[in-house]
């Protein structure tokens, strides 16, 4: 039994917490907000994964850090990309040696950096790992079979985790491309973004797979460029993640491109989904990227015109189709 503190109290925080939690382990969650802390304290519910009826009893909320990360074995951060860096320089004084697991997927926009960059800059002393793959917090949270990569540099920290998270409902892969991981799960959601945008066009199947398959190609060149293994990306945190955002309706990433395919602004999508649209940021960062390392991404870059420059999502769509003719 792990005493294990998580860093927000959203729909995957929550969903990590469940899972801990019914492994046997004391699980304290930071939230931002109280009556989000007092929801799971009071009535044990989430707002955020209304399918379940009671959290354990061995999930308590705070809005302290302090409260959250004293005696903790293990810290799991799993807010917004955007905010990770201003939350880590709030916890960092109440953290001594203990492994920071990100469970996030993203970029810091401003400077570029990949999480684990960003976290190694606050705390450069601890072990850090990466949690990714095809998970979906309401299915995680159901008990619905689940395989998962944690990616670190530091091997004793990889078995600990492994031990600590893997069950019959959850099969924990390891790998040393921590970059890799991380990567796969930022890009995904670019795409994931894109598969929405043909849904709301009522777009078919054809064009779907199409997108996926390239999709993945684009994923892999920025990747590797960043210092991803090539392989790492045809895997759980590359392939198997992408399947699962570009096809779920639990995606909000697919929702948010959804209602752009439909016609919505940005602002109006942002309002609809309720929550933080990972990839929105990470189409900027993407590109920026890209265009930084001289890499050939069309799919990223017709999605950043249809948002940031007024192309209208159809003739993006034709654009991608009549590019020069090439070999695969």
């Amino acid at each position: 039994m792990s005493n294990i503190a998580i860093i927000g109290s959203g729909s995957w925080g929550t969903a990590i917490a469940i899972h801990l939690a019914r492994l046997g382990n004391n699980v304290k969650i930071w939230s931002f907000l109280q009556e989000e802390a007092d929801l799971i304290n009071k009535e044990k519910k989430c707002k955020f994964l209304p399918g379940v009826d009671k959290l354990p009893d061995n999930i308590v909320a705070t809005l302290s850090f302090e409260e959250c990360i004293k005696d903790s074995d293990y810290i799991f951060h799993v807010t917004p990309s955007k905010f990770t860096r201003n939350t880590v320089k709030q916890y960092k004084e109440f953290v001594t040696n203990q492994p920071i697991i990100i469970c996030s997927k993203g970029f810091e926009s401003e400077s570029l950096s990949t999480l684990d960059d960003v976290i190694k800059e606050e705390l450069p002393n601890n072990p850090i790992a990466v949690f990714s793959g095809p998970s979906h917090a309401e299915e995680v949270s159901h008990e619905i079979p689940t395989a998962m990569v944690i990616a670190s540099n530091n091997n004793k920290i990889l078995f600990e985790l492994q031990e600590l998270l893997m069950n019959e409902n959850m099969r924990v892969y390891l790998s040393n491309d921590v970059k890799g991981v991380e990567l796969g799960g930022a890009l995904k959601n670019i795409i994931a973004f894109c598969a929405g945008i043909l849904v709301g066009m009522n777009l078919g199947d054809n064009s779907f797979a199409a997108l996926l398959t390239r999709g993945l190609t684009e994923i892999s060149r920025l990747g590797e460029a960043l210092g991803g293994k090539p392989e790492t990306f045809y895997g759980l945190s590359g392939l198997g993640d992408l399947i699962v955002t570009c096809s779920s309706k639990y995606s909000r990433n697919r929702k948010a491109g959804m209602l752009i395919g439909q016609g919505k602004t940005i602002e109006e999508t942002r309002q609809e989904v309720g929550m933080v649209i990972e990839s929105i940021d990470n189409i900027d960062v993407a590109y920026k990227l890209k265009n930084m390392y001289g890499i050939e991404m069309p799919i990223v870059e017709a999605v950043y015109n249809v948002l940031y420059n007024g192309l209208k999502p159809k003739k993006a769509v034709k654009d991608l189709m009549t590019r020069d003719k090439k070999f695969e």
